[in-house]
């Protein structure tokens, strides 16, 4: 993370409050854990002490992980990663007590994903961690925040990585654009697969795709009519899992996050139709977006082979025990084998920051994902033809080199350029790949009632993430975590179509990998040779799996 931060704003009186907590002996800060006032709220009113809160305590793992560098270990199962690497015991033991101690009551505990819930009022849980809570009004509505950083005991200094859910303002954007009022050309999922090369007479049968949506909602009978005009029958089958309170919740408003969850699901699913998609639904907070790609990660009812995020934001608008947390839920995927595929970001080299920069979209640039950059694909009379998406200010790929994470082993030979901002840092470079992005010639989707064509590297995520399930069924195994051997194998790199036109602002595209593109789009038969499979010779029967009931499952 950038180094200089704007003075802390605490609010009446919470400064010198914060300063004596830091000098008191016995009480240690959360590392990472500070956050700032957004310029745009007032100074606040205080949050009502008798008000109940619910939050997520993040602990350290027992041990940690090993380091990834060319070879990839054998995937865990989720129950091997609990005992290796989940929360001993004595650590969560340690938490229980210190809720006690100040009136919190212990919800679900979970070693695997390393969580305790805690819950109580917010005059409790404010002294627990020794922050004021006050609420806001900003441009995007009323919100509960804090500032400054969080306090714990010493004997739980170490312990506590993360506590998530005090501060329940906006986390990410859905990355979605709309296309503007030139004219437009759009295609089906399925037309994008082809020109795409996806393996025929594999559909990601017995696979599971995992969805991460913080906002909107699907109805099941439009779904049903969208893959009934595709001729997918029967459809695939869908089924929504609400997380700290989340929801299937429509809006009706295809042009709010409707349209992000509605095109996740058509695009996974028309061209995966075998596979089952588990959409999970949380807030759009912090605490959220992490648990729900913990539950995802760590489901052991559904097991997702591949999980899609389209949704993210600047990394300079993350704290850095959220970027911790986050990047240690992804490493969780690497280490069971689950490949998550993540969107760019559509504002450019800058990522719609206002300060000039360039910034990588989190969690896009964690080392863990893949990164899903975005081209205009144009298909005429059986070809194809590819360039960076760049529409001005209609969108831009997101790509560039990371403030938050170091240049990974298996990317130093991949030519990553210096960040473009003083100082030149060297770190993370994306996207990993690319797809079409471009909302002017975008997908077609049906959302709301309402047939239209969208974009955004919210689009490439589902598209790669079937692709992914493809491949996995094609293996018979899972793909797991790409990005060392897309990096280090030529075979693997080489199954791209190398976009070297274009630019995203402050990167330009040419020969090799970019921070506009990647390694390209992909060839989905090219791929899967390249892995090791092959796809059949003839198309196989769809058998269609006992279909899950449409709904919400709440944990």
């Amino acid at each position: 993370m950038p180094s200089e931060r704007p003075p802390l704003d605490f609010g009446p009186g919470l400064a010198d409050n914060l300063a004596a907590m830091g000098k008191r002996k016995g009480v240690e800060e959360v590392p990472g854990s500070a956050r700032d006032r957004p310029a745009s709220a007032g100074p606040g009113t205080a949050v009502p002490p008798g008000v109940h809160a619910e939050i997520t305590v993040l602990l350290r793992r027992r041990r940690p992980p090993p380091r990834v560098r060319g070879r990839r270990p054998a995937p865990l199962s989720i129950e091997e990663l609990e005992a290796r690497h989940g929360a001993s015991p004595e650590d969560v033991a340690a938490v229980e007590h210190f809720a006690r101690a100040h009136d919190l009551t212990v919800g679900a505990v979970d070693p695997g994903r390393r969580t305790v819930v805690l819950s109580g009022t917010v005059a409790n849980l404010g002294r627990a961690f020794s922050t004021e809570l006050r609420i806001h009004d900003t441009p995007a509505g009323r919100f509960r925040m804090r500032t400054g950083p969080l306090f714990v005991p010493a004997g739980l200094a170490g312990v506590v990585e993360g506590v998530f859910g005090l501060d329940d303002r906006p986390a990410a954007t859905p990355k979605v654009r709309y296309p503007s009022a030139r004219a437009l050309t759009a295609y089906t999922p399925i037309q994008v697969g082809a020109a795409y090369g996806f393996p025929a007479g594999l559909d990601g049968q017995g696979e599971c795709i995992a969805l991460i949506e913080l906002g909107g909602g699907f109805r099941a009978a439009e779904l049903d009519a969208y893959f009934s005009s595709l001729k997918i029958t029967p459809p695939p089958a869908v089924t929504a899992v609400g997380v700290d309170g989340g929801g299937n919740a429509p809006t009706g408003d295809p042009q709010g996050p409707d349209g992000e969850v509605v095109l996740d699901i058509e695009v996974a699913g028309a061209l995966a139709p075998g596979a089952s998609i588990a959409v999970y639904f949380a807030p759009n907070t912090d605490r959220g977006f992490i648990d729900a790609v913990l539950a995802a990660v760590h489901d052991k009812t559904r097991r997702p082979s591949v999980v899609s995020i389209s949704w993210g934001s600047a990394e300079s608008s993350w704290t850095e025990q959220a970027l911790k947390a986050f990047d240690g839920a992804l490493q969780d995927a690497s280490l069971l084998g689950v490949t998550v595929c993540c969107a760019a970001g559509d504002g450019g080299s800058g990522d719609g920051a206002p300060d000039g920069l360039a910034h990588a979209d989190f969690p896009a640039s964690s080392t863990h994902a893949l990164a899903c950059g975005g081209t205009r694909l144009v298909i005429a009379q059986g070809r194809s033809t590819e360039t960076v998406w760049n529409d001005g200010a209609n969108g831009a790929t997101g790509g560039g080199v990371s403030d938050a994470f170091g240049r990974p082993d298996w990317q130093k030979a991949a030519g990553v350029p210096a960040s473009a901002n003083p100082g030149h840092r060297v770190g993370r470079g994306l996207p990993d790949l690319a797809g079409n992005a471009d909302p002017d010639t975008g997908y077609e989707i049906l959302a709301d009632g309402q047939r239209a064509p969208i974009g955004g590297t919210s689009a490439v995520a589902p598209l790669v993430a079937a692709l992914i399930a493809r491949c996995n069924q094609g293996l018979g195994r899972r793909v797991g975590f790409l990005n060392p051997v897309l990096y280090t194998q030529p075979a693997v790199h080489g199954a791209f179509r190398d976009i070297t036109e274009g630019s995203n602002g402050a990167y330009n595209a040419g020969p090799g990998w970019d921070a506009c593109t990647g390694w390209g789009s992909p060839h989905g038969d090219l791929l899967l040779k390249a892995l090791g499979g092959s796809a059949p010779s003839r198309n196989l029967p769809r058998k269609r799996a006992r279909a899950p009931r449409r709904g919400v499952r709440r944990r």
